[in-house]
Order: C-alpha cells, then sequence, then structure tokens
C-alpha cells in the first residue's frame, strides 16, 4: 500500500477498508508514514469526514497499535470506570471525579491529556503539583489503581503510540476539530485502558471545540456509537460551556480550587452539579449502587485524591497545606470592565486563549508551560462588574505588562449590559446506545 494512494482517496470522499486503516495507523505508529502524510491524512478526514465503520476501525487500530491493559486478575476492588471531557475552559472535573468514583466503590485508570488549542489539560494541571509523576511506568499505574482506587496519569509510550502521534500533529496542523479524529482520539486511549465503563462528557458552548448543542450531540452520538462498535458500554452527558466551569482557569488554580471542591472549603455549584451528574451515570454504567455527594460530603473523596498524589510522588500533605506547595504568579491583578453592568454573555475560547497567552498553554507542541499563570474569580453571566470593585477576572501573570495585556483581552471577551441573561442549564442532554 502506498500512504499518499490511501489519502488521495479520503481527499476525493472515497472511503477506507479495514484492512487500509489498520495499515495506515501501523505507519503512524512504526514512523514510516511521514509527519506530512499524517497531516494530510488529517486534513483529508477533516474535511471528507468517515462513516460510522471507518470510526470503528480506526478507534479499534490505534487501541491496538500498542499495549491493552488487562485488568481481570489485578484484584480490583471494583469494575474499571474512567470519565472523558472534550475539553472546556476551567475544565477541572476529572480531578474531583475520580477520587468520588473511587471513593464509591470504582476503580480508576484515568488516562488523561495535555492541552489542546484554547483548553487546558488535566495532566498539565496534575504537573503543577511538586513531585506528581504523569506519566508513570505501566507497573505503577497498576499498583496505584490497586491500591488507591484511581490514578490519574498520561497515556505511555505503550498505549495507543498511534494516537499520541496523531494528537500532536493536529494540535500543530489545525485539524482538531474533526468529530472521527476526536472519537478515535479519545476512544482508542479509554480501549487501551481495559475499561469496563465510559462516561463522555461533550461540551457545547463557546469555549468548546463544538460550540452548537447540535454539533455537540452529533459528536457524543458518534462516541457512544463508536464505544459500543468496540464493545465498550457507554453513556455522554451534553454540558454547557458557555461560561468558564468553575471559578479558575489554568492549571495550579485549578488544582487549588478541585482540592477546594474535594475539601468542602467552597465549591462551584456548576461545577459540583456537572462533576455529580456524571460520577452517577458511570457508578450505574458500573453497577455501582453508591452516593457520590456523600462520598465528597464524608470526605473519602478528598482521602483518596490525597493518597493518589502521594502514591504519585507528589507531596503528602498537599490537601493541608496547597499553598505551601503550587506554585504562584509573581502579579495578581484585577481586571477590571469598562462599565458597570451586568454580565450577559462570555466568550471562553477568547479567555481560554488569555491564558495561552500568559503561557498557561501551549502555542506549538514542544512549548512548554507556567503552571502559575492564569485566572481566579472569573466572573459568570448574569453576575454584577465593576470599573473599582468586582472584576471580570483576576490575572495571575509573570509580569504588570502581561496582566495588562490580559486584562485588555477579557475586556474584548465580556460583554456587559444591564439586565441578567437568561439562565442555562450545565447538563443539556443525556445519550446512550440505543
Amino acid at each position: 500500500m502506498l500512504a499518499q494512494e490511501l489519502i488521495r482517496r479520503k481527499r476525493d470522499g472515497g472511503t477506507l477498508a479495514a484492512r487500509e486503516i489498520e495499515w495506515l495507523v501501523r505507519g503512524i505508529t512504526d514512523g514510516f508514514v511521514s509527519d506530512a502524510q499524517v497531516g494530510a491524512f488529517a486534513m483529508a478526514v477533516v474535511l471528507r469526514g468517515m462513516s460510522a465503520e471507518e470510526r470503528v476501525a480506526l478507534t479499534g487500530a490505534m487501541m491496538r497499535s500498542g499495549e491493552v491493559l488487562d485488568w481481570s486478575e489485578a484484584g480490583l476492588l471494583g469494575p474499571a470506570l474512567d470519565k472523558h471531557s472534550t475539553g472546556g475552559v476551567g475544565d477541572k472535573v476529572s480531578l474531583v471525579l475520580a477520587p468520588i468514583v473511587a471513593a464509591c466503590g470504582g476503580a480508576v485508570p484515568m488516562l488523561a491529556g495535555r492541552g489542546l488549542g484554547h483548553t487546558g489539560g488535566t495532566l498539565d494541571k496534575l504537573e503543577s503539583i511538586p513531585g506528581y509523576v504523569a506519566t508513570p511506568d505501566l507497573d505503577r499505574l497498576r499498583a496505584v489503581v490497586t491500591e488507591v482506587g484511581c490514578a490519574i496519569a498520561g497515556q505511555t509510550g505503550e498505549l495507543a503510540p498511534a494516537d499520541r502521534r496523531l494528537y500532536a500533529i493536529r494540535d500543530a496542523t489545525g485539524t482538531v476539530e474533526s468529530i472521527p479524529l476526536l472519537v478515535s482520539s479519545i476512544l482508542s486511549k479509554k480501549l487501551a485502558a481495559g475499561l469496563d465503563a465510559l462516561v463522555m462528557d461533550v461540551k457545547a458552548g463557546s469555549g468548546a471545540f463544538m460550540e452548537t448543542i447540535e454539533d455537540a450531540r452529533e459528536l457524543a452520538a458518534a462516541i457512544v456509537e463508536t464505544a459500543h462498535g468496540n464493545a465498550l458500554p457507554c453513556r455522554a452527558l451534553v454540558t454547557d460551556m458557555h461560561r468558564v466551569l468553575g471559578r479558575t482557569a489554568g492549571n495550579a488554580l485549578e488544582v487549588r480550587e478541585a482540592i477546594d471542591a474535594l475539601t468542602g472549603a467552597e465549591a462551584d455549584p456548576r461545577l459540583l452539579e456537572v462533576t455529580l451528574e456524571l460520577s452517577r451515570e458511570l457508578l450505574d454504567l458500573g453497577g455501582l449502587d453508591a452516593d457520590p455527594a456523600e462520598a465528597l460530603r464524608s470526605g473519602a473523596a478528598a482521602e483518596r485524591f490525597a493518597r493518589m498524589v502521594a502514591a504519585l510522588g507528589g507531596p503528602a500533605d498537599l490537601l493541608e497545606a496547597p499553598e505551601r506547595h503550587l506554585p504562584r504568579a509573581p502579579v495578581a491583578a484585577a481586571a477590571l470592565a469598562d462599565r458597570e453592568g451586568v454580565v450577559t454573555a462570555v466568550d471562553v475560547r477568547a479567555v481560554g486563549v488569555v491564558v495561552v497567552e500568559l503561557g498557561g498553554g501551549r502555542r506549538f507542541e514542544a512549548e512548554g508551560i507556567d503552571h502559575a499563570v492564569g485566572l481566579s474569580e472569573v466572573a459568570a453571566p448574569g453576575e454584577r462588574v465593576g470599573v473599582d470593585d468586582r472584576p471580570l477576572a483576576i490575572v495571575h501573570a509573570r509580569d504588570p505588562d502581561a496582566a495588562q495585556r490580559a486584562a485588555a483581552r477579557l475586556r474584548e471577551a465580556f460583554t456587559i449590559g444591564d439586565a441578567a441573561p437568561e439562565g442555562t442549564p450545565v447538563v443539556h442532554e443525556r445519550l446512550e446506545a440505543a
């Protein structure tokens, strides 16, 4: 076979057989398909799409490109369960959900990713914790999941290696927003993790890759269908991303917010709602009759998070003294609105870009990030802001100039009016296999 011939056929709207997709994925894994060819294939898929059969084949081939975990003899205390989000600004749900589900009797081998485009990445957040090993070897991953009940980590070279390469090239070539590529990337990692069930959080709104509910519904349906085509029970919730999820955006700041939610110090109601709804769906899929809200209230979830952090190299007293361990930016400045009024709309994507420009995300795939920078106290639609107090957000930056630039960008991202907009639910829809 020739990669260029397969690319040409897909470019012209043709379909690829399962054996051809398997060959192409093997080439992505082994390197005999070049970066240019991988990028061209991704662009052809963006422009022409894939059939349901092609999506199932691509996902399965990427899963089989490396090792597939088998938990059957690991001695887990419960089913292997996981949640995945399609990405949003301020989305720290995974940090709270994984220990909740573990405290409720599930085992959570959560393979997470890094920031993609304007959205933050769970691994980037966790790497703001000193010593935390975000990509442990498989033996350590297995041990932590077995002993603690949850481990949030990146995929190692052994798990879905085709996705690692394709993921990086998609981010660099403007080919992120493609349903077949999103589906195969998400599910190949989850299938390789040897899951018993998966719940998907598909974001819809200005801060999501899918801006409309219709597009998010299409993606959610494709994920559920493709998961079942690869024998993985799956449900999906379509959730709101017309505002930052929670009150922070930026790696260490989001970890601190997640810790506050786990310990009961402070929690944004919408963050809690979406976390608990996803937890309930996942526990139901796994056949576990437990109350995630009680796991949170009792401190059992916080205890699991603390044990996970320590088992993966982080400080044992992170929950007791997060300010001692999490990095802080030297400048914290209020971004004030141009006028008094009520927030009527937020361009959440623009807010995410502000975090990237501060250094909290990547402009190109090999770039490092600043874990300390970002935004806190982010205003939400319906809330009053002012020119002297009640800021749009607090900007955490390396220097005053960067903080001023970020404040100016935030003023462009927020629409201020006189009357509160109509409220939007945090969970729009629920989808499962027919």
